[in-house]
């Protein structure tokens, strides 16, 4: 099997326990994609960060960075992993 490479332009904020970014970690995972992350627990400036950009602190939520495009923020464990599912289908 290939070696994941991060992807770049997309950043999940989310927190070690939080059920729902298990899930979304467990995902990634699965679907052998690496992207960064930043855990809101571990750092009020993240928190903050994610507050600012997202508009509210809710995790897990995927920062979505294209180049000449808005930064879009994607909250939902279920809609960023649909999102996840449906880049690794298109990059097949």
């Amino acid at each position: 099997m290939a070696r994941s490479t991060k992807i770049e332009g997309l950043t999940l904020y989310q927190s070690l326990l939080c059920p729902f970014c298990v899930k979304t970690r467990k995902a990634l995972k699965n679907l052998d994609m690496k992207v960064a992350m930043k855990d809101v627990g571990l750092s009020g400036k993240v928190k903050q960060e994610l507050t600012r950009g997202g508009g509210k602190g809710q995790v897990p939520c995927l920062r979505i960075e294209r180049k000449g495009e808005p930064t879009k923020w994607l909250y939902e464990s279920n809609d960023i992993i649909r999102y996840f599912k449906d880049r690794k289908a298109n990059s097949l």
